[in-house]
């Protein structure tokens, strides 16, 4: 089945407008987190989204001084790798027309996804009987999909909070294959689109070489600033570790999650309450409220403002103690990687019941 493309009809939102304009970085820390508060407030104030599931994907070898920035060069944190567990997130929602609408958020294509030039170099310098062992996969994005009852053809949109080691081209087509998801358009901030398809050396590290290449530009949705797409779910601009990054936001019956690969760990945005003590000196020493997730540090004032605004937009749990944010790729222990500095674990989460096909 087919459907032909609607208009998006998303709500702007305008909570951050200007928040990033002022001279001092503390009075633009003080307009994000008023900014923060209100959208909180506003999202709160509507329906949940009526399902939200998160699916293990793969793991991934990270450098700890990447995952951690600030913490490992002050020697607080002994592992050299960390591995990160990266998860592709299902949300259903009902949109401002009230029809049922279906998002996926970061669904990885990892086997196009090795060219990125970081990775292939690392796994070229890795012997291949070693590969599924240091990068485990356990599912693909299709049979995620299949666990739970949707079918590829209900996806509406797919986005990522940025584009780093994405190929879209198996989800969205190209001139030589169709899309396996044949009505999905991908839902992109306009600066990261930029970006791609103008990198320097230092970014392209992180970026697959032809990721969007050839896809029709019917199915490619660009967008400014930070929306709503429906009731209880949007995406907002957070830029630092990209440009154009942003993070998802959606509403649970139990209060706001936001999803984002600005850091790494639930300590990344609560290093005081961390059970790890190199964390928690280097919170106290420097004063620091979070802890950025450093490969690119394309502009780290700015993801450090970005950070402190999703933990004031998800709130902290009653559960235990930390912010209501789920890393995209989370920290996560690993018997070759020992030790990961991670107080507590997401893992998979899930709220509601799917509407299938």
């Amino acid at each position: 089945m087919t459907r032909d493309p609607e208009p998006t009809g998303f709500a702007q939102l305008t909570q951050f407008d200007g928040a990033r304009n002022a001279a001092m970085p503390q009075d633009r820390l003080r307009a994000i987190r008023h900014g923060a508060e209100a959208l909180r407030e506003q999202l709160l104030a509507g329906p949940p989204v009526r399902f939200a599931r998160s699916f293990n994907l793969l793991r991934i070898p990270y450098p700890a001084w990447f995952a951690f920035t600030g913490v490992y060069s002050q020697q607080l944190l002994k592992p050299h790798m960390v591995h990160l567990l990266a998860r592709t997130t299902l949300v259903q929602y009902d949109d401002f027309e009230g029809r049922l609408r279906t998002l996926l958020f970061t669904p990885a294509d990892f086997e196009a996804g090795n060219a990125t030039p970081y990775f292939k170099r690392l796994s070229d310098q890795t012997p291949k009987f070693l590969h599924k062992a240091i990068a485990p996969v356990y599912q693909t994005v299709l049979q995620a999909l299949q666990s739970c009852g949707v079918s590829p053809a209900q996806i509406d949109y797919i986005t990522y909070d940025h584009l780093h080691t994405q190929d879209v081209r198996r989800w969205l087509g190209s001139a030589d294959a169709p899309g396996l998801l044949p009505n999905a358009r991908l839902l992109v901030h306009r600066q990261e689109l930029a970006n791609v398809h103008g990198l320097l050396p230092v970014q392209a590290e992180w970026y697959c070489p032809h990721g969007l290449d050839d896809i029709p530009a019917t199915r490619i949705v660009a967008f400014d600033g930070s929306i709503q797409l429906g009731h209880g779910l949007a995406l907002v601009h957070t830029p630092g570790h990209t440009e154009g990054n942003h993070s998802l936001v959606y509403r649970t019956d139990d209060g706001l999650r936001v999803s984002s690969e600005n850091g790494v760990a639930a300590d990344s945005w609560a290093p005081l309450q961390s059970r790890h003590n190199g964390i928690r000196r280097y919170a106290q020493a420097t004063g620091a409220e979070v802890i950025l997730n450093g490969n690119t540090q394309e502009s780290s004032n700015d993801q450090y403002l970005s950070m402190v605004l999703e933990k004031t937009l998800a709130g902290t749990s009653s559960l235990h103690g930390f912010s209501n944010v789920v890393p995209s790729a989370e920290c996560s222990p690993h018997w070759l990687f020992p030790g990961a500095p991670a107080s507590y674990l997401w893992g998979e989460t899930s709220f509601g019941t799917p509407v299938r096909a």
